[in-house]
């Protein structure tokens, strides 16, 4: 199985973030992440819809937010929180602090 494509984190653009990190399943995911650093997809989707989910999964992946790694047959999530912050700096810690 192919590896995913994640984008260069010097081309990361903020609205890309900002718009990814809106919608309410994807900061979810993305708070999740951030309390336990790696998942796998199946422990990220819940009883949300898997159809769903790979998409919410894909635009993390593109707008930078989000790793995926293929092991196996699993897919291991996790946020590229230090290349966020070296290009935003801050922006995850606030993210991830929010209420």
């Amino acid at each position: 199985m192919a590896a995913y494509d994640h984008p260069d984190p010097a081309t990361f653009e903020l609205i890309l973030v900002l718009r990814a990190l809106a919608d309410p399943a994807r900061l979810d995911i993305v708070r999740h992440l951030g309390r336990v650093g790696e998942a796998n997809c199946a422990t990220l989707i819940g009883t949300r819809p898997k159809s769903s989910m790979s998409h919410h999964f894909q635009v993390l992946r593109e707008s930078g937010v989000l790793r995926t790694r293929i092991e196996g047959v699993q897919h291991r999530n996790s946020l590229r929180f230090e290349e966020l912050d070296a290009r935003f700096p801050g922006l995850m810690t606030a993210i991830l602090n929010a209420a």
